[in-house]
């Protein structure tokens, strides 16, 4: 699902891509130009902003669905000159080609469907990640999940095994339990300037929480790294998780 307004590229609809639009804000300088990765395209809600907030940045696109990129580029074209490339490709297929210490940022947003595929959520696949960003990057991933957040801590448990640096942002009840829901997660080697971050989080029009350090330590428990044999998809939302059903 996309939301795209072409006459304000910078206006983000969903919660999600609110959060996502935060983080992005803070990365490096503010305005300064960035090479960007977005692992799922949708209707280049993200591309758009970055394009509109930091000029002059280099953005690749990966998306699967070739049919959706053409529908994209007939209805809602880029604006010329707006440094986006566009890939039909397989995400980690795509990934695993990059050159190392390619991208400052790396935006992953991939559901077939409504879950997460499981040749993306593996210790395997976050270390092409690693090695993808630049030391003073970012990896940005939208995730979904609910109580008992199996998922989600395996998840961490991944990022944090080959990152410096985790932080999650979530809505409160999403965090306690209260309903299935997206978080995402943000990985780094450098230190993240999670206290502007939570900030920027609490007074959204959508008020999400910041969990990070010995907190989100607690909240992955014991949960340990997952292998590209062990890996599965991110769990079914149930009926009405998104408003639908």
């Amino acid at each position: 699902q996309s939301y795209v307004d072409l006459d304000e590229p910078t206006h983000l609809e969903f919660e999600y891509a609110r959060r996502l639009g935060h983080v992005l804000d803070l990365v490096g300088e503010a305005g300064r130009a960035l090479d960007v990765v977005h692992l799922g395209g949708g209707a280049l809600t993200l591309p758009r902003y970055l394009a509109a907030t930091r000029p002059g940045s280099r953005q690749d696109v990966v998306e699967f669905d070739r049919g959706l990129l053409e529908l994209v580029a007939e209805h809602l074209p880029l604006p010329d000159g707006a440094g986006i490339a566009l890939h039909a490709a397989d995400a980690r297929t795509w990934l695993e080609s990059a050159p190392a210490d390619s991208a400052d940022v790396l935006v992953a947003d991939v559901f077939g469907g409504s879950r997460v595929p499981a040749h993306l959520t593996s210790l395997d696949y976050a270390r092409e990640v690693a090695r993808v960003l630049r030391v003073d990057g970012a990896c940005l991933v939208n995730l979904a999940d609910g109580a008992p957040f199996a998922f989600l801590r395996s998840q961490l448990a991944n990022y944090a095994e080959v990152f410096e640096e985790l932080a999650l942002i979530a809505e409160p009840g999403v965090l306690r339990g209260r309903r299935f829901g997206n978080a995402v997660l943000v990985a780094a080697q450098q230190p993240l300037d999670t206290d502007a971050l939570a900030r920027r989080t609490a007074a959204d029009a959508f008020p999400a929480r910041v969990e990070h350090g010995e907190q989100l330590r607690r909240f992955m428990g014991t949960a340990r790294p997952v292998r590209d044999e062990e890996a599965v998809p991110s769990p079914v939302p149930p009926d009405g998780a998104f408003g639908v059903g």
